[in-house]
């Protein structure tokens, strides 16, 4: 056989062979909760469906999701599985939840539905049964650029973990970032000649984007790094723990939220706080020092809609407290 009649040869082989020696087409019972995680890129998000798909299946079956009650649930009628899913809505209200957690769970469930149609091994949807309706955003209340600054001054900079602190809670007023955005930066993300810091944004997967910072931040984090000084490669984290048992790994977003809480209480701030509410609170600043220009705003707060800027606007307007002075005062 000479050579061109063996490349023929090949590749009619090639186009003889079944599509099955390659993929896996015949999984008629596939591990549907499994597919549905994989698809998610947050580890947040994978444990959040994961819980209450197990929260559902549990309640209704007496035991945890398992391939083979997700499966029998999938393959349910659409009248039968529309009356499960309302009658554990009606479970979740009776317990007293609030109408986000609600929502939530009725989301995860019909993203299992939606994976288990797209497999092929379910053939109803879920899209009458409603959720809750939830006022989003409704309380964007914070605290002022003063007293934040008494939170600052609760840092004690000539430690090293006061630095570290000084840099994070600037970070987290001059940017508005939020905990998980500042937890997985590395050393590499930021740059102090450009002022510049990259960061992977909410709901954007692996897409970073990179956001300017202010000189005072910028030092700050200059300071914290120095002080800190060991081997800083381009992967280690910006910001780590200092206790004992967990010195030198990156400081998680609970860490973050620990750290906001102790300075603030030790400031006499009796509102909780967070590293949300800070966000919350530079966000409203930025709209008072703008006189409400939401459009520039933006740029700090990077939210898609410009509807979510619009509710922080409005609260910090107290359009309704003005009218209602106005109203109470005609007689």
């Amino acid at each position: 056989m000479n050579k061109i009649e063996l490349v023929t040869a090949t590749l009619e082989a090639s186009l003889n062979t079944k599509i099955e020696r390659h993929f896996d087409t015949l999984d008629t019972d596939p591990d549907v909760l499994k597919q549905l995680l994989a698809d998610k890129r947050s580890e947040n998000t994978r444990r959040a469906y994961e819980k209450d798909v197990n929260d559902f299946l549990q309640t209704m079956t007496g035991m945890p999701a398992v391939p083979d009650n997700v499966l029998e649930f999938l393959h349910l009628e659409e009248r039968q599985a529309v009356s499960v899913v309302l009658k554990y809505k009606a479970k979740l209200i009776d317990k007293g939840l609030k109408e986000a957690t609600v929502n939530r769970r009725l989301a995860a469930i019909k993203s299992l539905v939606e994976m288990g149609r797209k497999l092929g091994v379910c053939h109803y949807a879920l899209g009458d049964i409603k959720g809750e309706k939830v006022a989003k955003y409704r309380d964007t209340t914070g605290v002022d650029a003063g007293t934040f600054e008494r939170v600052l001054q609760q840092c004690d900079r000539a430690t090293l973990a006061g630095k570290r602190d000084y840099a994070l809670l600037r970070l987290l007023w001059g940017n508005a970032l939020r905990r998980n955005e500042i937890s997985q930066l590395s050393v590499r993300d930021f740059d102090p000649l450009t002022k510049t810091l990259r960061i992977l944004g909410k709901g954007r997967g692996t897409q970073s984007e990179t956001v300017d910072l202010g000189t005072a931040t910028v030092q700050a984090i200059a300071d914290w790094l120095e002080a800190r000084g060991g081997n800083q490669s381009h992967d280690t984290p910006l910001f780590t723990a200092l206790d004992f048992a967990n010195s030198g790994h990156r400081l998680t977003g609970d860490g973050i939220r620990k750290i906001v809480v102790r300075h603030s209480e030790n400031a006499g701030i009796k509102k909780q706080m967070s590293p949300h509410r800070i966000r919350h609170s530079a966000i409203t600043a930025a709209l008072d020092a703008t006189d409400g220009n939401v459009r520039k705003v933006q740029k700090l707060s990077r939210h898609r809609k410009l509807d979510t800027l619009m509710i922080y606007d409005d609260n910090r307007g107290r359009d309704q407290q003005d009218i209602t002075e106005m109203l109470d005062g005609m007689f």
